[in-house]
């Protein structure tokens, strides 16, 4: 079942107050059964301009207190409590993903968004004394923080709520104005967090434009905001193309920049591995594989493949395949056919090159549009197309290895570097693969995955630069002021 045809919807676009529609419209369609779930604005170039411009002199205007915004962060989270069930049969409408983990999504970006309203009140600068450097005196100097001025969002079709919350949050808890752009497939959950968030603007009595959202072309929008004076900081999340080129094209802007990743999980031959496999098969099939942190490749120790090959089967076939609406199913739809056929090229290439279908292999047919199985792959080696690249769907590679330096070494044999995982009992072991593996986030007994949505997280290399969660989000969005108290000239 999606949602009924009464309850579809057309949403429009936020610029200045002021919910506005566009030249042309587009249709959200339901991943797994087709249907149109509703309609967005597609955004001209002259709308984009207008809703930064807006936000610019929203930023100009505002004097909101550190209280104030949290008050806005909390009535905004409040309004989204109260239709979360709403916001969550939107999310697997439009995305696909099962509703279980839809009211996950929706439930974490009520929380997200009261951790910021909490991070508004915690801003604080130092002293800073002058007289550690010789010669000078004892002035008194300290630092505060400001806000940068307009940050604009960019968010993917993944996690279509929580992302833009991690986005818009931070930014007005640190005091300033944002500009939002939600996936063309994904769009309306994140409207109607912008539905929340423009009534609190109302409430607290904050400057129309405080926080804009327009829809519509990636291209059209996204070089709007590169090329626009009035942006002071970009925060992108989605793929390391995009990425490279925003970087390379924003000029003096701030980026913040989360990107792809291909995620290793070690499976060391001391840990219990029935345990360890539930965890590994949950972090690969989750969202359908569609996470950029979520496990994709495993890396176990050769002295137990076979028996990691046999437990990661049997946590596989305990997933339910199915409706997206059926609080059973684990594994649905994925979100278009590129991302579909995507994970059907990269599994058939696999294959082709020698490894072995342990569990799973079966996609499309009898299961659906655009549902692909978990599917546990053995006899893989590190250059096979689903070892070597990004896997954006329910595969999961296991790769042996004959000692725990290679495990190291093919953990780092990538040009990613977001987050990792380990299964070990031997604290030396973690210890150490905590010290070498390159990446953003090394997490000891369970998978790379894992995230709490105010611990710092971003990776390394070419998955990006900055961090996201709470606290490191809204440092990001300020600036630091130095102020300065020296001897008058009166005493």
């Amino acid at each position: 079942m999606s949602l009924d045809q009464s309850e579809r919807t057309d949403k429009d676009m936020l610029s200045n107050g002021t919910w506005i529609e566009g030249d042309e419209r587009t249709d959200v369609i339901n991943p797994y059964d087709g249907t149109t779930v509703g309609t967005i604005p597609v955004a001209s170039r002259e709308q984009v301009t207008d809703a930064i411009e807006s936000a610019r002199d929203a930023a100009e205007q505002t004097s909101l207190s550190a209280y104030e915004r949290y008050e806005l962060l909390s009535i905004a989270a409040d309004r989204l409590e109260e239709r979360i069930e709403e916001v969550a049969e939107i999310i697997t409408s439009e995305q696909g993903k099962p509703i279980t983990e839809a009211r996950t999504e929706a439930d974490r970006t009520v929380q997200t968004l009261r951790l910021s309203a909490e991070e508004a009140k915690r801003q604080f600068g130092e002293y800073v004394p002058m007289d550690p450097q010789k010669g000078m005196r004892r002035d008194h100097c300290f630092t505060q923080p400001e806000p940068v001025g307009v940050v604009a969002g960019i968010t993917p079709f993944n996690f279509p709520l929580m992302l833009m919350a991690h986005k818009v949050g931070p930014a007005v808890a640190a005091g300033n104005a944002f500009v939002g752009k939600p996936a063309t497939t994904t769009p309306l959950s994140a409207l109607v967090l912008f539905e929340c968030l423009d009534a609190a603007v109302t409430e607290v009595d904050a400057p129309d434009g405080l926080v804009n959202v327009v829809t519509g072309s990636g291209s059209v929008i996204g070089e709007e905001i590169v090329n626009h004076e009035a942006v002071d900081s970009i925060s992108f999340t989605g793929s390391t193309a995009v990425g490279k080129y925003l970087a390379n094209n924003s000029g003096m802007t701030d980026v913040t920049l989360e990107l792809g990743g291909n995620d290793p999980t070690i499976l060391w031959s001391d840990t219990d591995i029935e345990r360890a496999a539930v965890e590994i098969v949950q972090g690969a099939c989750s969202n359908a594989g569609q996470v950029c942190n979520s496990v994709e490749r495993v890396i176990v120790d050769e002295t137990v493949e076979d028996e990691a090959l046999a437990a990661l089967s049997d946590a596989a076939s305990r997933l339910n395949i199915g409706d997206p609406f059926d609080d059973e199913t684990d594994v649905s739809a994925m979100v278009s056919d590129e991302e579909f056929n995507g994970t059907v090229e990269l599994f058939e290439e696999t294959v082709e090159q020698g490894a072995t279908v342990e569990y799973g292999g079966r996609y499309g047919r009898d299961l659906g549009d655009r549902v692909f199985e978990p599917t546990v792959l053995g006899g893989v080696t590190p250059d096979m197309p689903a070892a070597s690249e990004e896997t954006f769907g329910p595969l999961i590679p296991v790769i042996p290895v004959s000692g725990f330096g290679e495990a190291l070494a093919e953990a780092n044999d990538t040009e990613y570097g977001l987050e990792a995982g380990i299964f070990t009992q031997d604290i030396d072991r973690a210890k150490r693969a905590a010290d070498t593996i390159d990446a953003g986030g090394v997490n000891v007994n369970t998978v790379s995955g894992f995230r709490t949505d105010h611990m710092p997280y971003g990776g390394f290399k070419d998955s990006g630069t900055g961090k996201e969660g709470i606290k490191y989000a809204v440092e990001h969005f300020s600036r630091t002021k130095l102020v300065g108290f020296h001897d008058g000239m009166n005493g």
